[in-house]
């Protein structure tokens, strides 16, 4: 069952490693019985599987589903318990050499059997872990190896119950989900059970001037019955082989013991790594010498010389300068491979990010793995890591304090998390938890807030002592979500840690955008000690969905509504209040891409968290991601939005294009409109630009010095949206109708609303029954108020049709006049009175003259608000 790197010796050490990949069998055993009983293995149930392996596959498209991967018919969400099995061949063992079994992860926790002895168990999801298997393996021959996999969700009592992460808006698969090796060493060596570490460290504790001092550490293990006497190396080499920087020592460590040195040395000089302008690595070798100088273990990774700091004033500092981090979150799976993701599709994703101009990247909310941490090493990519600790730290409703058993899990996952990545210089901080201050507030999708409310304060105080144990020289962190956000009895986790990230969704869940800036002012000044960024904001996108007017309506932030558009507005707007605020160490829009999760029913899809700036299977990069791009990258940006929005029901319309360029010059069906400079936000905009009947040829062309970029997409107007305007009022989606409607566009004033009841959290809406029409999907909503319509007809006759539905006032409570260009064509209209009653749909026309390119239309009350469900303005005839 080896795989490519069977027999081979690592690149630099004396190590051989066998990959675990192919030979595998797999049984999904499923859930445990309300007994907590586990079903018998079934022998016709195996399957052939390779290594890495996921027994689940979660959230689907529900449209256009021939072009994705993800399918009702195949998605597996199965919590439960699955056997894996291997037979393999050993190595021969002839001079006393150690044999390590070796998982990067297994999740949620793994129990093995070797030979029919079971040899130890795992109960952190996403760390790497090893087990010493030398005195169980068949040395030379087969042998047989059973993993036990639970994938449980945790409850109080359960087999899971004291493993994080509690709950989240994110599913924890099940499987052997990363790669698994067989690895030999000499009988003396660096520790290979140092909580899955390299058990050699090195840190960059002092760069001034031209002088850089690295301190570095070696934990070597002596598995022989004698005294070892060894010398340690460790060496700094540039990338042509050069040796710039070393130290050893000599030492002799007891027999079955394991001992520690450490040392530092200065690098004339250095070249440092300086993000993604300069990502410079250095070799950082550590050899392990017997006592007549033969090397008997080395290690080799990638090294960069850089020093981070955060400043409550400055920001993130990047070698003494100012760097303000910018990315997205990012979790782990991809439609293609779930959690069981290979390096290549790891890669894809961050060279996605790249393109947008990120140079961070904030890891959430658990370990991941060696892939990505290598890769931004190589890249420049700065990166926030964080363990499994979300929203919940308690699995009983009347628990107080964190039990004995997740208090540990914790802390296991963080001495993982910072034992496995310490040497990486692309890590800049550790994250022990996300949004554990919600107090009483708990979102609806996490079930009932517990009976008491538990104090994370313990817990946090607790892993933030270990943090700065494990690792002076980088900042302890947390997200939070709700401090400042007028919520009861909210913890102030902020106390806990050295830095805070804030999870904040104005003009999402809550509020509007523009109170974002005054709100991070408020929360710097009531700590100004502790340096702030903003961890996540976003809103859903769906990029099969499309409006005339992200404010023409309500979205529906745990609903089906969820435009692009409204997506690309939202990170606009809160764009404009983050962009001047330099003293954010950090800015991390939510998420990097659509991930699976299966509390939300959402958008277009199912089981899908639709916040992604690129979609699940990374084909799509939605509006969102070019309109950071234009203000992040350096890279030229023309971008036109709207390209999936083909089919268009107006045939006036604002063209938006997100450009970077000095200038830009819009061309419409060849030709050429006014050329724009320095755009607002690098978003600039062609009003009330008209579209012909038929194809639309869009070009946006953006000069740049010594070159020209340009983007074109196509647009189609239909016969039957020629000169006319279908306006479904109070709508940012427009229903389905005989004709096509547009989204509410082109008024002044007034709120949306509507007759339905709204659904969300997987519950849908619950239609009104409205009498007298074939549009109910149309007339259901409204636009009601003192309000105008601006419509921007040309010249010429119009017949204009008004729909209206009173939803629940009765005669008499509502009047309102009508008035077109100026002259009233109705004059305290009653609708109750008029379609006699409430929830029953009626239409008045009348002609008009649009002598100037503009039909105002002014629907001002007499009593109560004035109201209209569509408004219609075709040619008259």
């Amino acid at each position: 069952m080896a795989g490519p790197e069977s027999g081979a010796q690592d690149a630099s050490s004396q190590r051989q490693t066998i990959a675990l990949t192919e030979g595998w069998q797999f049984n999904l055993i499923g859930p445990y019985d309300d007994q907590g009983n586990l079903a018998a293995l079934q022998p016709d149930n195996w399957e052939a599987v390779s290594i890495p392996h996921t027994w689940n596959r979660v959230g689907y498209y529900r449209s256009d589903p021939e072009t994705h991967v993800n399918t009702p018919d195949n998605v597996d969400k199965t919590q439960g318990v699955g056997y894996y099995y291997a037979r393999f061949a050993a190595p021969q063992l002839v001079g006393g050499e150690r044999l390590f079994l070796e998982f990067d992860a297994v999740s949620r926790t793994a129990e093995l059997w070797l030979n029919d002895t079971r040899i130890g168990e795992n109960r952190n999801p996403f760390g790497r872990f090893r087990i010493d298997v030398t005195d169980q393996i068949r040395s030379g021959q087969a042998n047989d190896l059973y993993v036990k996999v639970d994938n449980t969700q945790p409850a109080l009592g359960n087999s899971t119950a004291d493993v994080l992460p509690m709950t989240g808006d994110f599913f924890v698969r099940g499987g052997i989900y990363r790669p698994a090796r067989l690895v030999v060493t000499q009988p003396v060596h660096f520790d290979m059970l140092d909580h899955g570490g390299s058990g050699v460290y090195a840190a960059t504790t002092s760069l001034s001037g031209d002088r850089a001092t690295i301190s570095v550490s070696g934990r070597i293990s002596n598995s022989t019955d004698s005294a070892a006497p060894v010398t340690v190396v460790a060496s700094l080499l540039d990338d042509a082989g050069r040796v710039v920087g070393s130290w050893q020592q000599d030492t002799s460590v007891p027999a079955g013991e394991t001992a520690e040195l450490e040392g530092e040395f200065d690098v004339a000089s250095p070249h440092l790594w300086n993000g993604v302008a300069d990502p410079y690595l250095h070799t950082l070798r550590f050899e392990l010498q017997g006592s007549d100088g033969t090397v008997i273990d080395s290690i080799d990774q990638d090294f960069g010389i850089r020093e981070m700091k955060l400043d409550p004033e400055r920001g993130f500092l990047l070698n003494g300068r100012p760097y303000q981090l910018r990315g997205a979150g990012f979790h782990q799976d991809t439609e293609a491979s779930d959690w069981a993701v290979s390096r290549e599709e790891i890669d894809e994703s961050l060279r996605i990010l790249l393109d947008m101009g990120a140079n961070s990247i904030r890891l959430s909310h658990y370990q991941h793995g060696s892939p990505v941490h290598e890769l931004a090493d190589r890249y420049g990519i700065v990166l926030w890591d964080e363990i499994g600790l979300v929203t919940a730290w308690t699995n009983a409703r009347d628990q107080v304090d964190a039990p004995a058993g997740i208090v540990e899990n914790a802390r296991q996952q963080l001495r993982d998390l910072v034992h496995q990545n310490y040497n990486h210089a692309s890590v800049a901080v550790w994250g022990i938890a996300n949004e554990v201050d919600f107090g009483p507030g708990r979102p609806d999708f996490l079930g009932r807030p517990p009976e008491v409310i538990a104090d994370p304060m313990p817990l946090l105080n607790n892993l933030a002592a270990l943090s700065r144990e494990l690792d002076p020289t980088r900042a302890v962190v947390i997200a939070n979500c709700c401090e400042e956000r007028g919520m009861e009895e909210v913890p102030i986790v902020a106390n806990a840690v050295d830095a805070v990230g804030v999870n904040r969704y104005f003009g999402w869940y809550y509020g509007e955008p523009d109170q974002l800036g005054d709100h991070l002012d408020a929360l710097r000044a009531k700590h100004p000690d502790k340096p702030l960024s903003v961890s996540e904001f976003g809103a859903g996108g769906s990029a099969n969905m499309h409006t005339d007017n992200p404010l023409g309506g309500p979205v529906e932030k745990a609903g089906r509504t969820q435009p692009e558009e409204y997506q690309t507005w939202f990170h606009e707007e809160n764009w404009r209040e983050l962009a001047g605020r330099d003293y954010l160490w950090g800015i991390w829009p939510w998420n990097a891409f659509d991930f699976g999760t299966t509390v939300r029913a959402e958008g277009d899809a199912q089981d899908i968290n639709t916040k992604g700036l690129v979609t699940y299977d990374r084909e799509i990069r939605k509006d969102a991601f070019y309109f950071y791009r234009a203000n992040w990258s350096d890279r030229p940006t023309v971008h036109i939005q709207g390209r999936r929005y083909v089919d268009r029901a107006y045939p006036v319309t604002d063209v938006r294009v997100n450009s970077n360029a000095p200038s830009t010059t819009l061309i419409v069906n060849g030709m050429a409109l006014d050329t724009m400079d320095d755009c607002d936000l690098n978003v600039c905009v062609w009003s009330d630009v008209e579209l012909a009947e038929g194809k639309n040829e869009i070009v946006a062309r953006g000069r740049f010095a010594g070159e020209t970029v340009e983007d074109a997409i196509e647009w189609r107007l239909d016969e039957g949206q020629a000169d006319t305007f279908r306006i479904d009022s109070g709508t940012v989606l427009a229903a389905e109708a005989p004709v096509q409607f547009g989204s509410d566009d082109f008024f002044v004033g007034g709120t949306a609303g509507s007759t339905d009841q709204p659904g969300g959290w997987g519950r849908d809406p619950i239609p009104a029954e409205i009498a007298d029409t074939d549009r109910r999907g149309v007339v259901a909503s409204f636009r009601q108020g003192d309000f105008s319509y601006r419509i921007p007809a040309a010249s010429g006759r119009y017949r204009v049709t008004l729909t209206f539905v009173e939803p629940d006032q009765p005669s008499g409570a509502r009047l309102f006049d009508v008035a077109a260009n100026g002259r009233t064509v109705l004059s305290s209209y009653d609708v109750a009175a008029r379609a006699g009653g409430t929830l029953s749909a009626v239409s008045e026309s009348f002609d008009v003259e649009v002598p100037g390119d503009m039909l105002e239309l002014e629907f001002s009350p007499v009593a109560g608000e004035a109201i209209v469900s569509s408004v219609e303005v075709v040619p008259a005839e």
